[in-house]
Parts: structure tokens; sequence; C-alpha cells
């Protein structure tokens, strides 16, 4: 398929009280998601140390995992059932997953709590991206993904200090709780005022052209993948089959996958036209690549302010401003860029550049280096993400039809979400192995064989005497050293990537199957 925008005409969609109502509702579910996101990385350590457990991996990867298997099957969900309902349902089971976080007795509980909020999460994030392309042209995107990126922004500025603060004053469970008003607000907001189209048809009908087959594949397949990355070199050496069995047959999987989806499925998931093209492959693959250094830096970011610089929860979130402070304008500016210029090529080239500076400076950080200097590194990292994270989706979308959109986004989120549990394991899993080489003989040998160390010991440090003190916190910057190093090869790999898209044109329309209903009353 050549590299060439199909386009199809419709009326201009209106900008009337639904259609703002509509962006303020993503919004919400933009902000609900990152905040979730942001807020659990700083609030870590002390629920881990108060809950006894030691697979604090399974915090993140059990959210982000679960979302990512939802992904597929909320797309083709929404196409039966509409957005509304979707939408309404991927909020009801997040509040679920809150509650029982909130709740948790146990780790154990805690990881399953959070795997239903992913489940929520993923929901919201697909319907988020499918309704603002179903609304919203290409050409236009910029701009609108501007507000969003707001929302966005403040969630991850105020999600480190929420959770630092709730976990320094012995009160992490109403990080959780929290999310359970803010949920019902946005039903509620859906409920009485979001007026959206839906596409006639009887429901056996639609049922009928979702692809279950490829939907079992590819929750089984990343599932496996998942279950390997996050075992490797912690629980289980990588060379054994605990860890090589699900990630061989993960990999298989989804290479099975691709392949049912491109010759067998009458109604795929992924239709083979979505990467048919060199502008769109190269898109997906910078899509692929941006959550990889977004999620780990959100991370282990704070394990650096807390272990090396000392700082507490509350503090930590304190110093990770700088990301949300910078990544959100820059996205925004990127975007106006794009609407007015109608060029996305250059911005994506700047933004790997940034990313491949950003992380090598951080990977000069020592233990004692100063704060300003981890600011400033981690400032300019979080210039190049914003700048990808608003415009990976221009390559993505320019080769296709406006029809092909709900596909396309919806893949568009998987490998978003997808890629972020890459950035969480493979972050954890290198500061694990690290840690194990460099921490003092005595003091990892303290810890059960197969624990994951790190958010173990991350309360301990303040207490431990010198100069056991300080080599902890060497032993971490040296760790935390080579996760940054391996950020710059994936922003390496992402300008790679990047040089494969052409200049095409943006749609100026959308599709007239979706959008803002004209005058229908909202269902009760």
């Amino acid at each position: 398929m050549d590299d060439k925008p199909q386009n199809n005409t419709s009326p201009a969609p209106q900008r009337g009280l639904h259609f703002w109502l509509v962006i303020l509702s993503l919004a919400t579910c933009i902000f609900i998601s990152a905040l979730e996101l942001s807020g659990v990385a700083t609030a870590l350590p002390v629920i881990v140390s108060e809950l006894h457990g030691s697979q604090f991996v399974w915090v993140g990867s059990a959210y982000a995992l679960a979302a990512t298997a939802f992904l597929p099957t909320s797309g083709g969900l929404a196409q039966v059932f509409g957005r509304r309902p979707v939408m309404l349902a991927s909020l009801f089971i997040f509040a679920v997953g809150s509650a029982i976080c909130g709740a948790a007795p146990s780790m154990n509980v805690l990881i399953l709590g959070r795997a239903i909020q992913g489940f929520g999460g993923g929901g919201l994030a697909s319907i988020s991206q499918i309704v603002m392309s179903d609304i919203v042209s290409l050409q236009e995107r910029g701009k609108f993904n501007g507000l969003l990126g707001i929302s966005w922004a403040i969630a991850c500025g105020s999600g480190p200090l929420i959770g630092g603060a709730c976990a320094e004053h012995g009160q992490w469970r109403w990080f959780f709780y929290l999310n359970i008003p803010v949920c019902g607000f946005v039903a509620a907001l859906v409920i009485f005022s979001v007026r959206l189209k839906t596409p006639g048809g009887t429901v056996k009908e639609k049922l009928g052209r979702m692809d279950w087959i490829g939907n079992i594949f590819v929750i089984a397949s990343s599932t496996s993948c998942m279950i390997a990355l996050t075992w490797g070199g912690v629980q289980f050496p990588w060379s054994s089959a605990h860890v090589l069995v699900p990630l061989i047959l993960g990999l298989l999987g989804l290479t099975g996958f691709f392949a049912y989806e491109a010759k067998l499925a009458q109604h795929p998931i992924v239709p083979f036209s979505l990467l048919s093209t060199r502008t769109g492959l190269s898109g997906y693959l910078q899509t692929f690549f941006m959550p990889i250094p977004l999620a780990a830096l959100i991370y282990y970011m704070a394990v650096y302010f807390q272990v090396c610089q000392g700082a507490s929860p509350i503090a930590s979130g304190v110093d990770s401003l700088g990301m949300s402070v910078v990544t959100a304008p820059s996205g925004v500016v990127a975007g106006l860029s794009v609407a007015i210029t109608k060029r996305y090529r250059p911005q994506l080239w700047a933004s790997w550049v940034l990313v491949m500076i950003g992380t090598g400076l951080l990977s000069t950080l020592k233990a004692n280096s100063s704060l300003a200097s981890a600011i400033g590194y981690f400032v300019v990292v979080s210039v190049g993400l914003g700048i990808s994270s608003s415009t990976t989706y221009f390559p993505v979308l320019a080769p296709l039809p406006v029809e092909a959109n709900a596909s396309a986004v919806a893949f568009f989120t998987f490998v978003r979400n997808f890629a972020m549990i890459w950035g969480v394991t493979i972050g954890g899993t290198i500061l694990q192995n690290q840690l194990k080489r460099n921490l003092p003989a005595q003091f990892s040998d303290s810890f059960p064989e197969g624990a994951e160390i790190a958010y173990s010991i991350i309360p301990l440090v303040r207490g431990l005497e010198q100069p056991l003190k300080d080599e902890v916190r060497v032993a971490f910057a040296k760790s935390l050293s080579v996760i940054w190093k391996f950020l710059v090869g994936i922003g390496g790999l992402g300008l790679l990537s990047s040089f494969g898209m052409k200049h095409l044109p943006l749609h100026t329309d959308t599709d007239k199957d979706w959008g803002v209903a004209a005058s229908a009353p909202p269902d009760p």
C-alpha cells in the first residue's frame, strides 16, 4: 500500500456545548489515569514496607498488563455498543479496582486491585483516544490534544505530591479511595450531558463482527511476555525454563496474532493496512519506543530522589514536578506547531535527540550529585518525551482513511500501553540485578532469595549507620545509571525508526458515522 492518505468527506463537527462536554469528559479520564500512573511510584516504598511485600514490580506491571490486555476488546466493544456505554463501564471497573486497592490487607490483594484498575484504565485510555479521533480532524488534533495535555500535566504534577503526602502521613490508602468520587463525577457528566452517535444494527450482528480469536491471541501472548519479563533475573535466572518458556511462547503468540490478523481474520482488530505503509510502520515503532523511557523515568527517578538525595516521599514528588511542568507545555507547543506548519517530522526528530541527550546526562549522576543537576537533566529528557507523546500519532493516522481511525487508534493505544509495561518491568529487572551486584554482600544477603529488594531497602536507608548508608546510596546510583544508559539506546532506536516516515498531508475531516450527535437526547 502506498503512503497516500485517503479522505472521507464529512461535514465539519459542531462545536457546541455538547462538544466541549465531551472534551471535558476526555480530559477528566486522562486525569484519572495519569494521576494513578504518577502517584503510585512515590508511595510505593511505604506501601511495600507496610504490606510486607516483595513483588514490587507487579504493583506497576499488573495495572499496565491488564490495561493493555483489555485495549483490543474495549475498542471492539465501543464499535458494538457505542463509545459512551464502554466509557461508563470502564469508569465503574476503575472505581471498583481503586476500592480494592484502598482496602487491600496484603500485597497480593493490592496487585489484584491494580489489575482490576488496569482493565478500567485501559478502557478509558482507548475510548478517550477513539472519541477524540471521532470528533476532531487530524489537522486540528494538535490544538485539542493540548487541552488533554494540560489535564495530564496537572495530574502528573499533583500525583506524586498526593501519593507522597498520603504515604508520608500513613494514609496511602486514601490515594486510591480518592479515585472513587472522581469516577462518580465523570460518570454523571457522561450520563447526563454527553451525546455521541452510535451506528445502527443489532447487538447480535455487531458481536458477530468482533474478532474473538484475535482478542484471545493478544491477551494470552501479552500476558505470557510480561510474566517472563517480571520473573527474569529476579525470581528465576534468565536462562531458566520459567523465564524462557513464557517469553518464547509470548513472542511466538504475538507473531501468530499478526499473521492471523493479516491472513485469516474476517474483522481484524489490527487490519494489515495499518502497518502496510512505511510511514505508518515508523509511527507505530516510535509509539512503542516512546513510553519505555516515560514509564521508567516516572518509577525510577523517584527511587533516585528518595535514596541518593535522601528525599521523603512527598519531597520526591516535588522533585519530580520538573517532568510534568515541562512535558505538557512542550507537547502543547509541538501540537500547535504541527497545526500551523502541517508538518510533524522535524518535531519527532528533535524529540528523540533530546531523549538521548537527557538520558545520557542522567547516566552521569552520582550518589552525591547536586539536586539541581538531577532535576535539570530530568527536564531535558521530559521535553523530548512531551514532544514525542503528542506527535507520534500523526505518522500513524496520516496514511490511512478516516474510516480506519478507530482501529488505528485502538492499536496505537495498545502499543503505547504494552511498551509502558516494558519500561516498568525491564527497568525493575535492571535495578534488581545491578543491586545484587553493587550492594555490600553482607547487607543484600539479609534479604530472602528471590525477593525484589529495591523497594524493600528504600525505607531502611535513612536509618542505616555509616559507612553502610553511603555504600548503599552509591550502589543505587550505579544501578540506576545502567537504566539510564539503556534508555539512551531506546532513544537511538526511536530516532532510527523516525527516518522511515514520509511527509504526508493531514486529514481535514472526520468519520461521518461517529461524533457528537446534533440533537438527540441523552440515553437514560
